[in-house]
């Protein structure tokens, strides 16, 4: 009997305790860590069309023996591994190549 494609989705406790559901669509493990790419799960049409369906990237870190997402504290290492999950994530998703903040030149 052939298997149901569903999405992975993962359910994710805030600071707060609110809890947030999640597709993961792809993990990564360097030298450095282990990373999730993720996308919020968003029940109400009308929320799904003013979402802006970006990606959400963490680092898997361990608590009490727990995973842990958490946020990737340094700039240059999350423009990498965004530019890793990109460049995997590319051929499933449409992805518009991220505009760096300053690099537009002014004449």
């Amino acid at each position: 009997m052939a298997e149901e494609y569903g999405p992975d989705l993962i359910t994710v406790l805030d600071d707060d305790g609110n809890e947030h559901q999640f597709e993961l669509l792809d993990a990564i493990e360097t030298d450095d860590g282990r990373y999730v790419a993720l996308l919020p799960v968003i029940d109400d049409p009308a929320e799904m069309v003013e979402s802006d369906g970006e990606l959400i990237i963490l680092e898997v870190g361990e608590e009490n023996g727990e995973e842990t997402l958490v946020p990737i504290e340094s700039d240059e290492m999350f423009d990498n591994i965004a530019a890793i999950f990109e460049e995997r994530l590319a051929d499933l998703f449409e992805i518009e190549e991220m505009e760096t903040p300053g690099t537009d030149e002014e004449a």
